[in-house]
């Protein structure tokens, strides 16, 4: 009789190193590649550079699928040898067990499930390693350490995560330069978001933009040069300097995505530079052209964004584009201006401003300037004074002044257009305006007492220089109405 024994454990899978870990995006970025064979090592070395293979080899097909289309990886890696059953959990974690999984892999590469369950979530920052073995590929460490910083990072420790990640660019060298140069990225980022070191985190993110040239990581390569964009243009508008360093950084990461691309950041970087276009004096002509393409970037970016899912952005957008409508110089103005009154209704009608009463009163007081220039008085007039009721409440003197200017200026050219409509609006307002009291006396619309005997009497026309200065031709009562 033949005893029964248990089945042999299946051997760890031949993985060549190093592996092109962590660079591309998930998932693709988290997937391994079987086998030795030439085809391999030219495609996985051209992986590890940051470059797509071209060709892809025919036993590379399902990574070529997930590189191509993420979205659209089912029944890819059918295989049961380890690789292919790490690379289809890596896919969807329901089709394994996690533990079984690693067991399987060679312990070089093994940490590496570790890594992606706390990067999609099924697992904590606990079960991540706290420490790296020797035997542990250099790009697997890499991936720890980042994964580590990015766990301090959610605690509140932004000063351990820069050093985790100072760390992890150093080991990433050794043979990933692609994964180095995006870990770089990410430290200057994160030196910037943080404050930590503002000339480091310029350094960093220049050099890992000068690293990723060349390589097919493109769209990694435009947020850093959109971030250094950030910067310059912060930079400079608080020196006053123009702002031409912020806009050629712009430019240069919008020929790295396109709107299908990278729709996100695309429309990020549009929303930016129109900002920067706007912002920059116009001292010539030819600088007029800066306003039409600002408006264009500015409709490019509300193709993207949408008051439910991005009304920040979106909102900004939109009310760039009002801004910058009311000042095209057009033949067309008139419609300009009445396409950025809608534009303005548009962000009020969101109640994206609603929680910033100065934003607010910023907001109709753009659109009750826009409606005044259009003659639309009333509804200017309406506008304006909530404006200058939130301004004044919240103590902006400036913005609550130049409100009372633009009421004046609004009064003075309905009282210059002796119509009918506008004297009996004349003489409502006179109405209104003195309320008698006890005694014969009577207040003025401000409040102020007038005393019997000091007014100049209703039947009494107005010094003809007062009549000059208001345009203002008083009837006497015997005259035809």
């Amino acid at each position: 009789m033949t005893a029964l024994t248990d089945p042999p454990s299946p051997a760890p899978a031949a993985v060549a190193g190093p592996q092109p870990l962590g660079a591309f995006g998930m998932p693709a970025g988290l997937l391994l590649l079987p086998g030795t064979d030439p085809a391999t090592e030219s495609a996985r070395a051209s992986l590890v550079a940051g470059r797509l293979p071209d060709p892809w080899p025919e036993r590379l097909s399902d990574l070529r699928v997930v590189h191509e289309d993420p979205d659209d990886v089912s029944g890819l890696f059918p295989g049961d040898d380890p690789v292919d059953r790490y690379n289809r959990w890596v896919l969807d974690p329901a089709t394994a067990d996690a533990a079984t999984v690693r067991a399987d892999l060679p312990a070089a590469y093994a940490p590496l499930v570790d890594v992606v369950a706390y990067s999609v979530g099924l697992t904590d920052a606990g079960a991540l390693p706290t420490t790296v073995d020797d035997q542990v590929a250099p790009e697997v460490a890499a991936l720890l350490l980042a994964a580590g910083a990015s766990a301090r990072l959610e605690a509140g420790d932004a000063v351990t995560a820069s050093a985790l990640l100072a760390d992890a660019i150093d080991v990433a060298e050794t043979g990933a330069p692609a994964l180095a140069a995006v870990l770089r990225g990410n430290h200057g980022a994160l030196l910037h978001e943080h404050g930590l070191d503002p000339a480091r985190a310029g350094a960093e993110l220049a050099r890992a933009t000068a690293d990723l040239a060349g390589t097919d990581l493109r769209t990694t390569r435009a947020e850093l040069l959109h971030l250094r964009g950030v910067r310059e243009h912060e930079r400079a508008a608080e020196a006053g300097e123009p702002l031409q360093g912020a806009m050629a950084l712009y430019y240069d990461a919008l020929q790295l995505v396109t709107e299908r691309s990278a729709p996100y950041l695309w429309a990020s970087v549009q929303l930016d530079l129109a900002a920067a276009q706007l912002a920059s004096p116009m001292t010539g002509a030819s600088d007029q052209l800066r306003l039409g393409v600002a408006a264009q970037a500015l409709r490019a970016c509300r193709r993207v964004f949408d008051p439910e899912t991005t009304p920040g952005p979106w909102s900004t957008a939109t009310l760039n584009l009002a801004n910058a409508l009311v000042y095209l110089p057009s033949t067309h103005q008139g419609d300009n201006l009445v396409e950025a009154v809608e534009l303005y209704e548009e962000v009020l009608a969101s109640g994206v401003r609603d929680d910033d009463p100065l934003g607010r009163a910023r907001l109709l007081a753009n659109q009750g300037n826009t409606l005044a220039h259009l003659g639309m008085f009333d509804q200017a007039r309406a506008r304006l004074v909530e404006a200058r009721f939130l301004f004044e409440e919240h103590l902006d003197h400036d913005g609550a002044m130049a409100v009372r200017s633009v009421l004046d200026e609004i009064a003075r050219t309905q009282v210059g257009d002796p119509d009918d409509e506008l004297l009996d609006l004349a003489r409502q307002a006179e109405q209104m305006g003195r309320v008698p009291v006890d005694d014969g006396a009577f207040t003025s619309g401000m409040g102020v007492r007038v005393e019997p005997g000091t007014g100049t009497g209703t039947g009494a026309a107005p010094p003809a220089e007062a009549q000059r200065r208001a345009k203002v031709t008083r009837l006497s009562p015997d005259e035809p109405r």
